[in-house]
C-alpha cells in the first residue's frame, strides 16, 4: 500500500502596508478625536453638551414641560432615541440636571427622589425607577419657539426621528450654567454667573459693546455658595481671557452654647468627605491641636459640618488655619473653552456675549421667516375666500351640482379663478359656516395679517430692532427667574490677613541632633514626663537646644551647604522614639552629616566658623534669610579649611581656641569684622607652625579650660592673630 505523504500547512504572512506616522494618526485618530470634542465633552453656544441637549429635549417632546413628573427609568428609556450611550451615562446625565442634586444655580429638571450631591463624593443616588421627573419652568425658555424652524434639526443616530442642533435659549445660558469637560488635547471649565448679573450684562452689552463688563456682572456665582475671595485682576483676567482662577473659601458660623464650628457653605470644587478626612488628618499628625471632633451632620435641612473645638480655642483662628491647609479654601480653575459653529474657542465674557447674540439673532430671523411664510399662507387663503364671498350662491351651486368628489377642487378653481391651495380651504369650510357674521369675520382679518406680515418683515431687514427685541427678552427673564447671589463677595479690604505663621500653634519643643545625623522634636509637656532619652546603641546627643514651634530652623552640613525648614513643619516625636533620619528628611545626599542646628525667629546675630587654619569667619546671620523661602543654601560658609567649630552667637563674646595639645588663647569675636558674605574665609585669630592645626574651638563660658584653673585672662589675646599661651596644665578635650 503507498503511503500517504504528510504536508504542512501553509500559513500566510500578515499583510502589512507601511505608512507615515502622520498619515496614520490622520487616518485612525483625529475623527475619534474630532468626535470627542464635538459631540461629547466641550459645550456650545447654548450651553449645553450634546448629552444635556439630547435629554432635554426627550423630556420637551414628553410632554414634561407642563405634565406631571415621570419616573426617570421612563426618561432614560425615550432619551435612548437620541442618546444610544446606556443607562448608566443617561442617569448621570439627568442627575446633574435636577433641582435635588444642587449642581446648578437654576436647575432644568424639578425632581422628586435622593439625586445624591454635589458637594458629597460618596452620597449615591436612588436607582431611576425610584425617582421622577418633570422639566422646570425655566426650560420653556430653552424651548421657546423651538416649533418654528428657529434652529437645525437633524435626523438621530438611526434616522427613525430628529433632533436640535441647539438650543434657541433665549438669554446666555452657556454663563449661566457650570460646566466641566474633558476632551482629546483640550478641556473645558465654564463657572456659573447669577442669572439676573448675565441678562442684565448681556443686554447692556447688545446695546453699547463698549459697556463696562465688571460693572454689572460682578463675579462668578456658584451653586454651593460660599465666600468670593475678589481680586480685581483675576477676575478682569477671567473677563477678557476666559482663563485664569478665583478664590472660594467655606462659610460658617460659631455655635457658642456646644463650643461647635458649623460649616454650611463650602466651595463648588470640594466635598465633605475630603474637608472631613483632611481635618482629621491635621489633628492626628498635631497640626491643629484644639479640634476634638469633626463629623457630618448634613440632613435635610442642608449641607452642615460640625467641628468641636476645645473652650479656649479661638474659632475664627482655627478657620483660619483650615482655610490654609484644607480644601474649605479652594481655587476654581476657568477654561472658557467654547463650541462656535462646531470650532473649539478660548473666549472671554465679551466674545461669549457676541457670538451669543450673533446666534440668537439668527434664531429670531428664522423664526420671523418662518412666521412671515406661514401669515402670508393665510393670507392667501382668505384672498380666496373674498373672492367666493362675491357670488357663494355661485359657489354652493358648483359643489352641488358637481357628480364626483375629484371634480369639486377643479370647478371652484375654474369657477373663480383661484389655485388649489384656495379652493381647498373653501371647499373645507363646513355649512354651519356660511353665514355672514363667519365670512365677514374671516376676511376681516385681512388687514390685521398685512400689517403683521410688514411688522415682521421690517424686522427681518433690521439686526437693530432684533437686538431691541432681545433686550427686552433679557430683562424679562431677569425679573422672572433672577434670584439673589449664592456666592457672597469677600473684597480685598474686608479680607484680614493673616501671616502663616499665626496660623501655627506656638509651644515650647526640644530639639536633639545625635552624632549619626538622626533628628528629634519634643513637645516640652512631652519632655516633663519622659525619663531619658532613647537613641540607637552606638548613637550619642551632640546637641540639644529649646525653641518655640513657630522658629525656622538651619541645619549646617560638612558639605558646606545649609538646610532650612520651618520647626512646625517638621515630625514630632516621643521620647522613647529613635527620631527622624535627617538624610531622608531634608534630602541629603547619601554621605552628608549635619554638624550644628540653629533655631531662630529673627536672623539676629552672627555666625562664627572656626576653622583648623587658625581663621574665624564672622557672619552676619541676616545673610541665611531669604524671601523666597528656600530649602537649600550652598557655600552657608568657606569651605577652604575643614570646620573646628559653627554656633550662632546674638553679640559679640569669647572664645577659646587650643592648638593641639600645646597652646590656646582667648579672643573676643569684636575684634573680628562682620561680613555679610556667607563663605567668608574669615580672619587669621591663632597662628599656626606648618603642621600643626587648631583643635578645639568652643566659647569661653561653656569651656572648662584647664582642669584646676579658671583664669582666662592669661589665654586673652588683645590683638590677633596671636600666637597664644602654652597650656598651664593637662590637656583637656572638649566635646
Amino acid at each position: 500500500m503507498a503511503s500517504k505523504m504528510k504536508t504542512k500547512p501553509t500559513v500566510s504572512e500578515p499583510h502589512v502596508i507601511e505608512q507615515p506616522i502622520d498619515n496614520a494618526l490622520e487616518i485612525n485618530y483625529m475623527p475619534y478625536t474630532m468626535s470627542v470634542i464635538v459631540s461629547r465633552a466641550i459645550p456650545e453656544i447654548d450651553g449645553f453638551k450634546p448629552a444635556h441637549r439630547k435629554l432635554l429635549y426627550t423630556m420637551y417632546k414628553m410632554g414634561l414641560l407642563t405634565g406631571g413628573r415621570v419616573k426617570s427609568a421612563d426618561v432614560v428609556g425615550q432619551t435612548m432615541r437620541l442618546n444610544p450611550h446606556g443607562e448608566i451615562p443617561i442617569y448621570d446625565t439627568l442627575m446633574r440636571l435636577t433641582r435635588g442634586h444642587d449642581a446648578l444655580l437654576h436647575p432644568f429638571i424639578d425632581s422628586k427622589g435622593n439625586f445624591g450631591k454635589q458637594y458629597s463624593r460618596d452620597m449615591a443616588c436612588a436607582a431611576s425607577r425610584y425617582t421622577e421627573v418633570k422639566l422646570d419652568g425655566i426650560c420653556a425658555e430653552l424651548f421657546k419657539d423651538i416649533d418654528k424652524n428657529n434652529v437645525d434639526m437633524v435626523d438621530n443616530y438611526n434616522n427613525t426621528t430628529t433632533e436640535p442642533v441647539l438650543l434657541p435659549t433665549t438669554f446666555p445660558n452657556v454663563l449661566v450654567t457650570a460646566n466641566t469637560g474633558i476632551a482629546v488635547g483640550m478641556a473645558s471649565k465654564v463657572c456659573s454667573f447669577n442669572l439676573k448679573e448675565v441678562c442684565l450684562t448681556a443686554a447692556a452689552f447688545i446695546a453699547d459693546e463698549k459697556h463696562l463688563i465688571s460693572k454689572t456682572l460682578l463675579a462668578p456665582d456658584l451653586a454651593t455658595g460660599g465666600e468670593l475671595l475678589f481680586s480685581s485682576a483675576e477676575i478682569e483676567n477671567i473677563y477678557q481671557k476666559g482663563e485664569g482662577g478665583f478664590k472660594v473659601r467655606a462659610r460658617y458660623r460659631f455655635d457658642k452654647k456646644n463650643n461647635c464650628i458649623e460649616v454650611y457653605e463650602i466651595p463648588y470644587t470640594t466635598t465633605i468627605e475630603a474637608i472631613i478626612d483632611k481635618i482629621a488628618l491635621l489633628v492626628k499628625n498635631n497640626k491643629v491641636r484644639d479640634i476634638t471632633d469633626v463629623r457630618d451632620e448634613t440632613d435635610l435641612n442642608g449641607l452642615k459640618i460640625a467641628i468641636d473645638i476645645k473652650k479656649t480655642a479661638n474659632p475664627e483662628l482655627i478657620m483660619q488655619k483650615l482655610y490654609n491647609q484644607t480644601t474649605l479654601s479652594d481655587t476654581f480653575s476657568c477654561n472658557f473653552n467654547i463650541l462656535v459653529n462646531s470650532k473649539p474657542r478660548v473666549m472671554g465674557v465679551a466674545e461669549i456675549l457676541r457670538e451669543w447674540t450673533v446666534f440668537r439673532v439668527g434664531c429670531l430671523k428664522r423664526q420671523y421667516l418662518y412666521d412671515i411664510n406661514k401669515k402670508t399662507e393665510k393670507l392667501h387663503l382668505i384672498d380666496g375666500l373674498t373672492k367666493i364671498m362675491l357670488d357663494i350662491d355661485k359657489a354652493i351651486a358648483i359643489i352641488r351640482n358637481t357628480a364626483t368628489d375629484a371634480l369639486v377642487i377643479p370647478n371652484l378653481m375654474d369657477g373663480f379663478i383661484i389655485d388649489r391651495d384656495q379652493a381647498e380651504f373653501v371647499a373645507e369650510i363646513r355649512l354651519r359656516n356660511l353665514n355672514k357674521e363667519y365670512l365677514l369675520n374671516r376676511i376681516g382679518e385681512k388687514d390685521q395679517l398685512k400689517k403683521e406680515i410688514d411688522e415682521l418683515n421690517d424686522l427681518l431687514g433690521s439686526d437693530q430692532k432684533i437686538k431691541a427685541v432681545i433686550c427686552a427678552q433679557l430683562k424679562e427673564i431677569a425679573k422672572k427667574y433672577g434670584a439673589p447671589r449664592r456666592t457672597e463677595i469677600i473684597y480685598e479690604h474686608q479680607t484680614q490677613i493673616v501671616e502663616e505663621d499665626e496660623l501655627v500653634d506656638d509651644y515650647g519643643v526640644k530639639i536633639f541632633l545625635t552624632e549619626k545625623n538622626y533628628f528629634k522634636k519634643i513637645p516640652l509637656t512631652s519632655m516633663r514626663a519622659a525619663g531619658e532619652q532613647y537613641v540607637k546603641e552606638d548613637d550619642r546627643v551632640v546637641q540639644e537646644l529649646e525653641t518655640g514651634n513657630r522658629s525656622d530652623i538651619l541645619f549646617f552640613s560638612d558639605k558646606c551647604a545649609v538646610y532650612k525648614a520651618k520647626v512646625y513643619d517638621l515630625p514630632e516625636c516621643k521620647p522613647s522614639g529613635l527620631g527622624e533620619y535627617l538624610t531622608n528628611l531634608l534630602q541629603m545626599e547619601e554621605n552628608e552629616k549635619i554638624l550644628y542646628i540653629v533655631c531662630t525667629l529673627d536672623y539676629k546675630g552672627f555666625l562664627i566658623a572656626g576653622f583648623e587654619n587658625g581663621k574665624v569667619a564672622k557672619i552676619e546671620f541676616e545673610s541665611y534669610s531669604t524671601k523666597m523661602n528656600r530649602k537649600k543654601l550652598i557655600n552657608a560658609y568657606s569651605d577652604k579649611s575643614k570646620p573646628v567649630m559653627l554656633r550662632h552667637v546674638i553679640e559679640d563674646a569669647d572664645f577659646y581656641v587650643q592648638r593641639a595639645s600645646d597652646k590656646a588663647l582667648v579672643f573676643n569675636t569684636s575684634l573680628i569684622a562682620a561680613s555679610s558674605t556667607k563663605n567668608a574665609q574669615g580672619v587669621q585669630v591663632m597662628r599656626l607652625k606648618q603642621r600643626t592645626a587648631v583643635t578645639i574651638m568652643s566659647p569661653a563660658s561653656e569651656t572648662p579650660m584647664i582642669a584646676g584653673d579658671d583664669d582666662s585672662e592669661f589665654y586673652r589675646a588683645a590683638v590677633i592673630p596671636a600666637a597664644g599661651h602654652f597650656i598651664k596644665s593637662k590637656q583637656i578635650s572638649i566635646c
